[in-house]
């Protein structure tokens, strides 16, 4: 699921303060917190998106270095009566639960009990092409079982309980949308596969594997579930938004639709020990976490860009490993940058406006450095809002075109907007011996279009910043 709608008004993020992690066992409390410079760009970041979108809280926590560094909850967790949001608030985190089902599976391949190579069929009986869709199929969104939730709102049969098998009998026991292995097509319904085979192997409830295995070695004390019923007060309520209406209470999917797909929920902290565990190759075997964060090939040989419940994206020679989720009233980004020990994780308790993808987008922003163009163009952004340009970056050409006059324009127009908060390429093209390169430049309310071209020796022949449409 993942609707996406827009807001603007002012949220108030007081009365909040950053706490550290409950932290226990082998997880370590705050060895080296943020730096207090980024410690309050960070506190800005949330309060200009939440002011820019509507969105009542969000909740922020960021391993640096392999270690915790910072958890801060921004707004409210509920809007009548007002709750503040803290960082011990939970949240569905939504198809972000569907990696926790991936390792559950992973535990039980390497207690011998399952292979990833193992048809569906084997545990789960009448599923179309069971006896050759295999569990890394199902895992990876390669099998060709249509998704049942493709929707971005509740339709009208989620309201009412339902069952696994129901799921099943309505999306799985139906013709493929395409052969196995062929295409990647998001699709819940095999994470709904997923948890049943982990029921049936290992006896016992998903949940109750989960917390037995995962939750409880790690010391993720405050996981729960959302699926049987919604989360109670102090724990965040789920809102959303109608057009340019109000902000109003989501509706709630009925029980049984969450299943092995995005039935979990916890708090960003509890979420940031899992995060700690993959950086650190913990808990699960190195050849499980190698075969979960490994993008799966189809049968043409491409790349899926799609582990096994991980997004698996590779962006100027740096692996992320991400996912993202959305309920009915909630949002959430967790990313994991293993390389380089990082990983930031943003819930909201809203389904409209992107907040947890702004947040996480200009935190880590902030705390990864810039390479390539991207770094030429970050440097250049922050001298023309000083008024400046380094002569040295630049062709004759450029050193030509940046007069006195325009650099008084730049640092006159571009120092009010405070920060730049993310460059966001948009494409690059070659043309007449030189590569533009386009940017989205997005600084506390505003967003720019900047372009710029490079020779063949890296030298700015062009760099132009100016409105965006729309």
């Amino acid at each position: 699921m993942g609707a996406y709608r827009m807001r603007r008004r002012t949220v108030l993020a007081g009365g909040v303060l950053a706490s550290a992690l409950a932290l226990t066992g082998t997880f370590p409390a705050f060895a080296a917190p943020l730096s207090p410079d980024k410690a309050r760009e960070v506190d800005a970041i949330a309060a200009e998106v939440l002011a820019a979108t509507g969105a009542p809280s969000a909740s922020v926590a960021i391993v640096e270095d392999g270690e915790p560094v910072y958890a801060k909850a921004y707004g409210l967790a509920r809007l009548s009566p007002a709750v503040p949001a803290t960082t011990s608030t939970r949240y569905g985190i939504a198809s972000v639960s569907k990696q926790f089902t991936a390792a559950a599976i992973l535990l039980l391949v390497e207690d011998g009990k399952v292979s990833l190579d193992d048809p569906v069929g084997r545990y789960v009986p009448g599923l179309t092409d069971g006896d050759r869709i295999t569990l890394r199929q199902v895992l990876s969104h390669t099998a060709g079982y249509r998704d049942y939730w493709p929707q971005d709102f509740v339709f009208e049969a989620m309201r009412a309980p339902t069952t696994q098998q129901k799921i099943l009998d309505g999306w799985a026991r139906i013709p493929l949308d395409y052969p196995p292995g062929e295409q990647w097509r998001y699709s819940n319904t095999g994470f709904v596969i997923a948890g049943l085979v982990v029921e049936k192997v290992a006896g016992e409830p998903l949940f109750a594997f989960l917390k037995r295995r995962i939750f409880d070695p790690l010391g993720m004390s405050g996981v729960t579930e959302d699926d049987s019923k919604a989360l109670s007060p102090p724990d965040a309520g789920h809102y959303t938004r109608y057009g340019l209406g109000p902000v109003v209470a989501a509706d709630k999917e009925g029980p049984g639709w969450l299943f092995g797909a995005a039935e979990l929920a916890m708090s960003p902290s509890d979420l940031a020990r899992w995060n700690w565990a993959m950086i650190r190759r913990e808990l699960l075997k190195p050849a499980s976490w190698e075969a979960m964060t490994t993008s799966v090939e189809l049968s043409s040989g491409a790349p899926a860009g799609y582990g096994l419940g991980v997004s698996v994206k590779v962006r100027d020679g740096v692996t992320s490993i991400s996912h993202g989720g959305m309920l009915s009233g909630v949002l959430t980004s967790n990313t994991v940058w293993p390389g380089e020990k990082r990983a930031v994780t943003v819930v909201s308790n809203a389904d409209f406006g992107e907040p947890q993808t702004a947040i996480s987008q200009r935190i880590a922003f902030l705390l990864r450095p810039s390479t390539g163009a991207t770094a030429t163009a970050r440097t250049l952004v922050a001298q023309l809002q000083a008024g400046t340009i380094d002569q040295a970056l630049l062709t004759a050409n450029g050193k030509a075109w940046f007069t006195a006059a325009r650099l008084a324009d730049f640092k006159r127009s571009l120092f009010p907007l405070g920060p730049l908060r993310m460059l966001e390429g948009q494409g690059v093209q070659v043309r007449g011996g030189m590569t533009w390169h386009g940017f989205d430049a997005a600084f506390g309310g505003r967003t720019l279009s900047v372009s710029m071209r490079l020779t063949p020796d890296g030298r700015v022949e062009q760099f132009l910043i100016g409105p965006k449409a729309g």
